[in-house]
């Protein structure tokens, strides 16, 4: 699937989509959770870039945790933008929210960012040299010794077991009221349009893009979810959590 049509899937799904996946919200909530302790450490007026931003869930997250903290969102699909912008005008912290409705190379340069997610988001680049130059594009926005947390469907998938997580996968999927036909489609597309890689080369391809070595801190089904730095300078003194 193009750039062009997956926007246009997620424009469409953007209205509904935080009541859709709501019985699922254990998977966000997880990584969110650890989220908050991963970045506990960074300073009170901390910058974060939120590649993929989708309707805001993870800004909603760090942002009521920390007050102190703004967010810029970058996110392809107009309506999901319009989704994560409506939730932090609701809930009180817009004044802290940049939108930019497009993609990371297109951001404006404002300056270097503490730290990053990219939550289920790499694994819709489907070539391994553009996926690591997605996160390269990610660890030049960041300050030396800056911080990504990123998740992806993950797994082997020609792994004797992996026909029957899938099964389970989608089987959780369907306990959220994912009609049979929409479940069918999936499974197509996963097979065709997401870059389901097996764990440690999706941390492989991190690292290519000029991380340290990634940390697995979240798996739950095909999820996975790492953290890594961009590395110091040799000579630098900077901090890192």
């Amino acid at each position: 699937m193009d750039p062009t049509q997956l926007e246009a899937v997620f424009d469409q799904q953007s209205a509904t989509y935080d009541q859709q996946w709501a019985r699922l919200a254990a998977f966000r909530d997880g990584i969110h959770l650890l989220l908050g302790a991963l970045f506990g450490r960074l300073p009170p007026h901390a910058r974060v870039l939120v590649v993929g931003a989708g309707t805001g869930a993870e800004i909603h997250a760090l942002a009521t945790r920390f007050p102190g903290w703004t967010f810029t969102a970058v996110e392809p699909s107009s309506g999901m933008v319009a989704a994560a912008r409506q939730r932090a005008q609701l809930h009180g912290y817009a004044d802290r929210c940049s939108f930019h409705t497009g993609y990371l190379d297109t951001l404006p340069d404002t300056g270097a960012f503490d730290c990053a997610t990219a939550l289920l988001v790499s694994q819709f680049i489907l070539d391994a040299g553009e996926r690591t130059a997605f996160f390269r594009g990610i660890a030049h926005r960041l300050q030396d010794g800056g911080i990504l947390a990123s998740s992806d469907l993950a797994s082997d998938v020609t792994a004797d077991g992996y026909k029957s997580l899938l099964d389970v996968w989608l089987q959780t999927m369907a306990g959220a009221d994912v009609p049979a036909d929409r479940l069918r489609k999936m499974q197509e597309a996963y097979a065709r349009d997401v870059a389901i890689l097996p764990p440690r080369e999706v941390a492989s391809l991190m690292a290519a893009g000029g991380f340290s070595q990634p940390v697995q801190f979240f798996q739950a089904g095909l999820i996975h979810a790492w953290y890594c730095h961009r590395p110091c300078p040799p000579t630098s003194s900077c901090c890192v959590a």
